[in-house]
């Protein structure tokens, strides 16, 4: 039995947070490491916390050296890697064992068997796992990759070696597309993960994405907890996971389990690991990649066994045997409802998904569903990390009691301050292709293809709200002078104050007549009736609004002369103009002009100043959250002036590089 009493969290956000919660309900002290970008973060509230380099994850939480010597510093005997980071990395396991130190997860062979996929599907196809057909083969040339490819026939998926979470990974349909792929996946693996080593797979079209969850101790025992479907992704990374799988009955769940545990079995393997699969429309399933760690979407399982896992994790790791049999655990899962959890993600899924970065200006979790998250008001969201926020996790009686309870959950979820996938989540929940159960890999693609990714357009009773919230806001800011009954009054209440704004960016104007105290009539441009507005401040950020008697609640925060607000589903940005002169609208990339869309770092450069460019060429690229996003020429021209560097942080809107004709 291995005996220790303080567990290092070797991660951030979310998931040091969750790791701690458990851990300090079993009696364990808790010691948090931090970056530069995340001292005083919320998950840096442990008993200790140690900084362990810069904000670049290679400087901080990816720095064997700098981790093991903070868990030697804090006295600690154990260490839980979370998930991500260096979580399967087999020189931070033997790292810790060298140290001394109890590494919470599996043996250092395990995670190297696993670590690379083209070895992981060498040793699944020796153990009898049936497998996706493909290439993971040494000869790395991109003549022997073109052969392969062909010989397994389009389309056919690239995927990095080295790493998962979509990260280096391309879908390619015909053979004219395949070089370019080729390199853009290998460059991808290479700064995500090291290695620009990759495999080939045949695409399994319309396929769904189910994972089974196993565990194993010390003691030879080894089970499954039944399965995941997480066939809901995009970018090929996950964004809502449940369980059970719609798709799966119960002969083939037996089927996929039994498969899961003798890989698990055969390979020696200890603590909490994943087998992911794809299951195609026949019933066949495919091993694809083994994470040799707590999954992200472990909540789910959580909520229909009634296991905390990372309970588990620290039992197995201090030499105890598994809890509960393979029978008790099916019983469980038989009695255990259905659970769904979504992702929040700083993103914009009108761009691509494009990572988002700053400050959260308004935060508030939703009740009656499990919330793991590291948010807060006036915490900063560094470019430096993953995009995801937080996780929400409902759990029902079936799959329709947690759908509802999910819905619900997504509406009454405030996130100001910061671009995110709240609405678009809501949005996927909400079609019938997924509420049916149907929904596969490729459902975004299919269903919901960018223009239609929770673009609503101001309705008058948004402009209504936004006339009616500047005027509260003007209202708020002269409180000591005036009483409430004489806010906004005028003699002959026939004065309508004047409201200039932008709404989401489109320039507007309105009238404000005051209607009583925190109530007005709002005249907006186009001739419309005038709206009654009235308000009731709730506190906190929250309002209650009446327009004509119709009720609504608003959620706000406001900086100078900017708010931001939450109005039936939708978040909105509000500019106060006051009486500065009208804004001319302009797209920086039409006129040449090449901003960064996010924070992010210049880790190409594919052009020099002078040089010709074409429309559609790509000019460079950016990293950020741990997404490459390639900038691309918007116009025929010269490239005359370019005011970055490789290697150089950037700022969102910060000038990269000027094209003239």
């Amino acid at each position: 039995m291995s005996t220790f009493d303080t567990i290092l969290v070797a991660n951030r956000g979310e998931i040091a947070l969750r790791v701690m919660r458990t851990a300090r309900s079993m009696g364990y002290r808790c010691v948090a490491v931090y970056s530069d970008a995340d001292a005083g973060a919320p998950h840096c509230a442990a008993h200790a916390a140690l900084r362990v380099g810069g904000p670049a994850p290679a400087d901080s939480y990816l720095n064997i050296p700098a981790l093991v010597a903070a868990a030697r510093a804090s006295g600690a005997g154990a260490v839980h890697p979370g998930y991500g980071f260096l979580a399967e990395r087999a020189d931070f396991a033997q790292a810790c064992a060298e140290a001394g130190l109890v590494f919470i997860g599996p043996p250092p062979a395990a995670i190297e068997a696993m670590g690379n996929k083209a070895g992981a599907k060498r040793l699944m196809l020796e153990a009898g796992v049936p497998c996706v057909p493909g290439y993971q083969g040494e000869d790395q040339s991109d003549q022997r990759m073109a052969a392969e490819a062909r010989s397994i026939g389009f389309p056919v998926m690239i995927k990095a070696a080295a790493g998962g979470g979509g990260r280096g990974m391309r879908l390619v349909d015909d053979e004219a597309a395949f070089s370019a792929a080729l390199a853009s996946a290998r460059s991808e693996a290479l700064h995500a993960f090291g290695s620009a080593q990759v495999i080939l797979e045949r695409a399994i079209i319309e396929a769904r994405h189910i994972e089974i969850q196993v565990f194993a101790d010390s003691h030879g025992n080894v089970v499954h907890m039944g399965e995941r479907d997480c066939s809901l992704q995009r970018r090929h990374q996950k964004l809502v996971e449940e369980s059970p799988s719609p798709a799966v009955i119960p002969q083939l769940r037996e089927r996929m389990g039994a498969v899961a545990v003798a890989a698990a079995r055969a390979m020696g393997y200890t603590g909490a690991g994943t087998l992911e699969f794809l299951l195609d429309g026949d019933g066949a399933f495919y091993f694809m990649e083994m994470n040799t760690r707590l999954q992200v979407e472990h909540a789910v399982t959580e909520a229909i066994t009634g296991i905390d896992l990372v309970e588990w994790q620290l039992l197995v790791a201090a030499g105890a045997p598994l809890p509960l049999t393979q029978a008790e655990l099916d019983a469980r899962r038989a009695a255990g409802g259905h659970a769904i959890e979504v992702r929040l993600c700083a993103e914009d899924p009108q761009q691509d998904f494009l990572p988002q970065s700053g400050k959260v200006w308004r935060w508030s979790a939703p009740a009656g569903v499990r919330c793991d998250h590291a948010l807060g008001d006036g915490v900063q969201v560094p470019p430096y990390y993953d995009s995801m926020l937080a996780k929400l996790v409902a759990h029902g009686r079936d799959r329709a009691d947690a759908l509802r309870q999910m819905r619900r959950a997504l509406d009454e979820c405030v996130l100001l301050g910061l671009t995110s996938n709240r609405a678009f989540l809501a949005q996927c929940l909400a079609h019938p292709v997924f509420a049916e159960g149907q929904a596969s890999t490729g459902f975004i693609a299919q269903h919901l293809p960018a223009g239609q990714r929770g673009n609503v357009p101001a309705t008058g009773r948004t402009l209504a709200a936004a006339g009616a919230l500047l005027a509260w806001h003007r209202s708020q800011r002269h409180t000591r002078r005036y009483p409430d009954e004489l806010q906004g009054w005028s003699s002959s209440q026939a004065h309508a104050l004047p409201l200039r704004f932008t709404l989401d960016g489109s320039a507007h104007q309105a009238g404000a007549s005051a209607a009583g105290c925190n109530a007005w009539h709002i005249a907006s441009e186009g001739g419309a009736a005038p709206v009654r507005v009235e308000m009731t401040d709730l506190g906190g950020g929250t309002l209650r609004l009446s327009f004509d008697g119709q009720p609504a609640a608003v959620h706000v925060a406001a900086e100078g002369a900017r708010l931001l607000f939450l109005l039936d589903g939708t978040e909105r940005m509000l500019d106060d103009l006051g009486d500065t002169p009208p804004r001319v609208a302009g797209n920086g990339a039409a006129d040449g002009r090449i901003a960064a869309p996010m924070n992010g770092r210049v880790i190409a450069l594919h052009v020099r100043e002078g040089e010709q460019v074409s429309i559609g060429q790509p000019l460079l690229a950016l990293e950020a959250m741990k997404m490459e996003h390639n900038m691309l020429a918007t116009r025929d021209g010269k490239v005359s002036a370019l005011a970055t560097a490789l290697g150089t942080q950037v700022a969102t809107g910060q000038l990269l590089l000027e094209i003239t004709p």
